[in-house]
Formats: structure tokens, C-alpha cells, sequence
């Protein structure tokens, strides 16, 4: 199963498609699924495929030995002529993030940080839009959060990833890909909960109960914030290619 850590050194890209219909996500997962069980792309590391809960849609977590293997596949024939033409018929929107793991931390109970659908977690991604000039500060100020999140019921991990390019559908049938804003202005949170109720119950907490130290981080996070969005998911699949390394941090 994929772990995440950012000695593993991999490039992170993590595809968000939402739809509008829960048949049209049934169809999302299939075709996902039926890609990821036959990869075998050069550099390919692994993927795994989850299923928006809050709002319609999906969110594929994938892991590539590096930017080359990546643009190969972006340049290939069957991406751009079968692949990405299935999802636009659909998808509402979509934004393919290229990402590095910048810090993964967990509970003190476990060892590491797993994606699996054997695992019973509930999974809360969040892409936050900044200023370029403002990623290290909002990076920053996420990486705090871990030390309180701690002591938070239900909380098992949080994984932050630097943003370096979004792209998305260029219009029409076929699959090119256009750039969507500017390179390094956005930051992905990853977290693992026990389960809905215990995320709830933590966003529930009214403002004047909540830590001193939790009010600054938003606060600060806010100021720099230009947009975000998110939603919740369970992962329904997954699959590595042989040989992965194990790395835990």
C-alpha cells in the first residue's frame, strides 16, 4: 500500500474531478479504477483513487519517480485521445496539482503515514490558494498546526504539500492541458480522521473555546489565503507498482 513521506522523494500529483451526478461519480471511480489496475506508465509509482463524500467528485492521490515521467504521460496519445476525452464527458471541472510532500506527521499511536481502502479513515483534502510570494508562510503556519492537532480527538494525521503547478481541460474533446494560475500559489492539506463525527466535533468547536495557539494559526493562515477548496472522501482503491520503498519520517 502507498506511504506518505517526504523522504520518499516522489512527485505528488493529486487530481481533483468534480461532477454533478452521483451516477456520473460511480462512472468517475469506474474509469479511474480500470486506469490505475493497468498502469504500468515508466516511473509510475502508484496511485490511489477516493471518493468525494461531502461533495460529488474524486480525488486520485498519485506518486511518480519524478517531472519527466509525468510529462510523458501528459504528451502520450492515449492521455490525450482516450483517457482525459472519457472524463470530460463526465466531469464538471477538474485540477491536475503537481505537488512535493513537504512535511507528514501522525499521531504519536502510529508509525507511519498509510493510504489504503483497508483502512477505515476519514480523509479531509484542502487546496488553499496564495500569493506565490506567501506559500512558505502559509506552509509554515500549517506545519504549527500539528502540535496541537495532537490532542485532538479522532485526529491521526496530517500531510502538507507544496504546490508547483495546477493545470486543467484546454477546452474541446481532446485531452490538452492548460496551465491554471501561477506556479507555486497554492498548498494541499491531506488528513486522516477517525472518523466524520470526531472532524465535525472539531470543526464544531466554538471560536472563544477554542486554543489560544489554534486562533493565531487561523488567523494568520486567513490573512494569506486567497481561496480554498475542499471536500471529504474515503479511498475506495489502490494499487503500487513493485518494489516500492517503505520510508518513515
Amino acid at each position: 500500500m502507498p506511504f506518505i513521506s517526504p523522504e520518499l522523494g516522489y512527485l505528488t500529483v493529486i487530481n481533483l474531478f468534480r461532477t454533478d451526478t452521483p451516477y456520473k461519480q460511480d462512472r468517475l471511480v469506474e474509469e479511474m479504477r480500470a486506469i490505475v489496475d493497468t498502469a504500468a506508465f515508466p516511473g509510475w509509482v502508484s496511485s490511489t483513487v477516493h471518493r468525494g463524500l461531502e461533495r460529488l467528485g474524486t480525488a486520485n492521490f498519485i506518486q511518480w519517480r519524478g517531472l519527466e515521467d509525468l510529462e510523458a504521460r501528459y504528451a502520450g496519445d492515449v492521455f490525450k485521445h482516450r483517457t482525459m476525452p472519457v472524463f470530460l464527458e463526465i466531469m464538471t471541472s477538474a485540477r491536475l496539482l503537481q505537488t512535493e510532500v513537504e512535511f507528514s506527521k501522525r499521531h504519536p499511536s502510529l508509525d507511519y503515514t498509510e493510504i489504503s481502502p483497508e483502512r477505515d479513515d476519514y480523509t479531509v483534502l484542502e487546496v488553499i490558494d496564495v500569493d506565490p510570494k506567501e506559500q512558505n508562510a502559509a506552509m509554515a503556519t500549517i506545519r504549527s498546526t500539528h502540535e496541537w492537532l495532537i490532542d485532538q480527538p479522532g485526529y491521526r494525521s496530517t500531510t502538507l504539500l507544496r504546490g508547483m503547478r495546477a493545470r486543467g481541460p484546454a477546452g474541446g474533446t481532446e485531452g490538452n492541458l492548460k496551465l491554471l494560475g501561477e506556479d507555486n500559489s497554492f498548498v494541499v492539506v491531506y488528513s486522516q480522521w477517525e472518523s466524520k463525527d470526531a472532524y465535525d466535533k472539531y470543526l464544531g468547536v466554538p471560536q472563544d473555546e477554542r486554543l489560544p495557539v489554534r486562533r493565531q494559526a487561523e488567523a494568520k493562515l486567513g490573512s494569506v489565503t486567497l481561496a480554498r477548496e475542499w471536500n471529504t472522501y474515503r479511498v475506495v482503491h489502490t494499487r503500487s507498482a513493485p518494489k516500492i520503498p517503505v520510508a518513515a519520517d
